[in-house]
């Protein structure tokens, strides 16, 4: 074990992980934030273009640029959650989500179709923040300063209401880079595995970045992995040692999803044998609830502040 058996250290690792989440976040969210924001910007301008500047919200304009969907509704005041618009506009649940990704619903009508953007229109129309919108009322066409108001408040509300995966996702991009810096300082390689290769034909030494594992006896699915290493020296039964980079910003979001690592340990040994191994790679707030239970699954970890912890598991 690394760190599992090792309660008396949880409290002084804790804090120290704690202090390294904070002090990254004062250092980079909010450049990540503004970057995210400039690019959410200029969508919400051509978006703003493809809706003829908020006169031309109708089905044919949806149907053609599905995914501005997801803009329109930050366009409206009060800003609409997507279960808010379903509820108003009495549409089908997966359709709202279907034109957000851009695709319009392969197994519904044309007519059933049209009646339900209609719908969907006729919520964002009414609903339309008209303050964020002044050359409506005054109908001509809207100023560059206007234009530059207006896509800027409603990016804000994009992004705020993605913040928390938007530096999640900044902080697992460095994660994972410095796990690379570590492994390539050790002389590993970093490979492509193709989808139908076993991890068990990774060569010595290798590793490799986003892979999917097929996992179950009656129902086969994929199930992500953030990296897997096959170690300069392999274990007895051939397998790659497996990492889930985690990171977390307040102890309720961990606590509320700690189960999903055991059950991924559950399958992946289902399907290669209980001598796989998992290793979550963790920086934030993880508390001594969270340690706990992953302990109880069989779960080991390794700090960000103290990655050399990583030579233990023979890595």
């Amino acid at each position: 074990m690394i760190n599992a058996d090792k309660p008396h250290l949880w409290k002084s690792d804790i804090a120290a992980s704690i202090g390294q989440y904070n002090q990254w976040f004062m250092m980079f969210a909010p450049k990540t934030f503004r970057e995210t924001r400039q690019i959410t910007t200029e969508k919400v301008r051509t978006d703003l273009e493809r809706t003829g500047y908020m006169s031309e919200i109708r089905p044919t304009t949806l149907a053609t640029h599905p995914d501005i969907l997801s803009t329109l509704r930050m366009m409206t005041a009060p800003p609409l959650a997507r279960d808010r618009l379903i509820g108003l506009a009495g549409v089908p649940s997966n359709l709202i989500a279907r034109l957000e990704a851009g695709k319009l619903p392969v197994k519904m009508s044309a007519d059933e179709l049209t009646y339900s953007m209609e719908r969907i229109c006729n919520v964002i129309v009414t609903l339309l923040d008209t303050d964020l919108f002044p050359w409506i009322g005054y109908k001509t066409s809207p100023t560059d300063l206007e234009l530059y108001r207006s896509a800027t408040v409603v990016a804000d509300r994009m992004c705020g209401a993605v913040a928390d995966p938007i530096i999640r996702n900044a902080q697992e991009i460095r994660q994972l880079m410095m796990i690379s810096t570590y492994l390539n300082q050790k002389g590993y390689k970093k490979i492509t595995l193709e989808a139908r290769q076993s991890i068990r034909e990774m060569s010595a030494g290798s590793y490799v970045f986003r892979h999917n594992l097929m996992v179950g006896r009656e129902k086969r699915v994929n199930i992500p992995i953030d990296v897997i290493i096959q170690p300069q020296v392999l274990q007895e039964d051939g397998l790659p040692i497996l990492i889930e980079a985690k990171s977390a910003g307040d102890f309720t979001n961990t606590n509320k999803r700690r189960k999903e690592e055991a059950t991924k340990i559950r399958q992946i040994r289902e399907e290669y044998g209980m001598t796989a191994r998992m290793i979550l790679f963790l920086c934030g707030y993880f508390d001594g609830g969270y340690l706990g239970y992953e302990a109880a699954e069989g779960l080991d970890w390794v700090w960000e502040h103290r990655i050399d912890d990583l030579r233990l598991a023979g890595i």
